[in-house]
């Protein structure tokens, strides 16, 4: 089946619920079985002020009305319909006397209006379709509910005291415009922060453009943040926008901005203090509404400490800061996160479990995590792949995270495969550098597996390295 007869498929499954008032009740009866057959679900009033009370009380997604009615007539329930149900179509029913009338109720907010006596084919096929509409409606309500479960607050995940605070932060800078910088591991989850920030904003029906600087060579860096014209470097066949652009009246997210070469912070500060940029290859400028959220998962300050990051361009970035912390300092969440991944995991695959042992639950929480939520959830993933019983337990795990002796062994011991028993207490580059080799191994020597296992650039993976490589130089003088 194709995306688009899924599509029509589920909005088909959508019941449309109708709302008949009339003060004819043989003809409301009739209106009733006639929609009834065609699979609607049909309540009826037999008088105004009866329709009236179930529209304020109740929810429909049509309402046939009769224009002409004693006490409360057809234009007051129209009103009434679209103070209370605005989501709802009015479908109005007039005699051939009333011409006027209906004119006025469709510019009064009426879908249409059927002239007494009704065919019913005629009736049938306005309630088609003003169905496909109130369908369509519901559907996108349904969508954008599920992105503010997903992107919204409550996908930031965590009953620790850390995410407590997180949130109620968030919450406080969302309403704003106000540039953030998000600090954490790789791994922590900083985009789908991001991502909660512009979902909860007033930009939430803009654009959100994400890009990773790190995963991009400096030489296209610039025309990828302003784009270009043609013509304005070797290789420029034609004019291109810029995430810059693309963005506009949105949220633009940099990832890993740490990376960014020193040329191009330069005219980031400039654009993030003028609200202009101009595409390479021409000095026109354009005026630009974009906010700007940006993530690293280094130490910047350290960073301009050394000169390697301009302090200006920190200082506008830092706005407000987020820190998140590493899943080894908030292993409370990490039995929630676990069952939030296996759920949505179950789902997404089609196979159910019966639930994760108390073993590898231990097993788990001992484990430090190194990738962080990223980890977690590629683990989880795993657990649910590979299980065939039911119950997701120790042979299940992947390698580094089964306790020592393995799944016989004592799971309230952490693994010596994943360096924590040894690595307590040492300085964090001694950590990061057997984590970063241990990748490697891994990986055969491919630094592009490597470096998509710890969540980081091959550029950042390939500066560590070569740093390694000075060191071991120093060494062995």
């Amino acid at each position: 089946m194709s995306s688009k007869d899924t599509k029509d498929t589920d909005l088909e499954s959508i019941v449309i619920r109708v709302l008949i008032i009339d003060d004819d009740e043989a003809h409301a009866q009739a209106v009733a079985e006639s929609l009834e057959r065609v699979g609607c679900e049909c309540k009826i009033a037999t008088s105004g002020e009866q329709g009236a009370k179930l529209i304020e009380r109740e929810t429909a997604d049509i309402v046939i009305t009769d224009l002409r009615m004693d006490g409360v007539d057809g234009l007051s329930i129209l009103r009434t319909a679209k103070e209370e149900l605005p989501d709802a179509e009015v479908i109005v029913l007039t005699g051939h006397g009333s011409i006027n009338s209906a004119v006025t109720a469709m510019q009064l907010g009426a879908y249409t209006y059927l002239t007494k006596p009704l065919d019913i084919s005629e009736l049938r096929n306005a309630v088609e379709k003003a169905s496909t509409r109130v369908r369509l409606m519901r559907r996108n309500a349904e969508l954008h509910r599920r992105l503010d479960e997903k992107f919204g607050f409550e996908g930031v995940i965590g009953n620790t005291p850390q995410m407590h605070q997180i949130v109620e932060k968030l919450k406080n800078v969302a309403t704003t415009n106000s540039t953030v910088l998000i600090e954490g591991e790789s791994g922590t989850g900083k985009e789908l922060v991001a991502r909660a920030i512009h979902q909860n904003s007033e930009r939430k029906s803009k654009p959100f453009v994400p890009l990773n600087i790190s995963a991009l060579p400096d030489s296209i860096l610039e025309s990828e943040l302003f784009g270009h014209e043609q013509g304005a470097f070797t290789g420029a066949v034609g004019k291109r926008i810029g995430k810059f652009e693309h963005a506009n009246g949105g949220t633009l997210f940099l990832d890993e901005v740490g990376e960014m070469p020193m040329q191009t912070q330069i005219k980031l500060l400039r654009v993030l203090e003028d609200r202009k940029i101009a595409r390479l290859g021409t000095n026109e400028e354009i005026s630009l509404n974009v906010r700007l959220v940006a993530a690293t998962n280094a130490d910047l300050l350290e960073m301009v400490k050394q000169g390697t990051f301009r302090q200006d361009l920190y200082y506008r970035l830092s706005v407000v800061k987020i820190e998140l912390p590493p899943l080894r300092e908030r292993r409370g969440d990490i039995p929630l996160l676990t069952d939030h991944f296996l759920k949505e995991l179950s789902s997404q695959y089609d196979k159910p479990y019966e639930g994760v042992s108390r073993a590898a639950r231990r097993a788990l929480m001992a484990y430090d995590w190194p990738g962080n939520i990223r980890q977690l959830r590629n683990a989880a993933e795993r657990m649910l792949v590979l299980d065939t019983d039911g119950i997701l337990d120790l042979d299940d795990l992947p390698e580094e995270i089964v306790p020592v002796g393995g799944p016989d062994g004592d799971s309230s011991y952490t693994s010596d495969r994943s360096g924590a028993d040894f690595l307590i207490g040492r300085p964090f580059a001694e950590v990061e550098r057997y984590y970063i080799e241990r990748a490697l191994d891994l990986a055969d020597g491919k630094r592009e597996e490597a470096a998509k296992m710890l969540g980081i650039g091959e550029r950042t993976l390939y500066r560590k390295l070569k740093e390694y490589q000075k060191q071991k130089e120093e060494q062995s003088k």
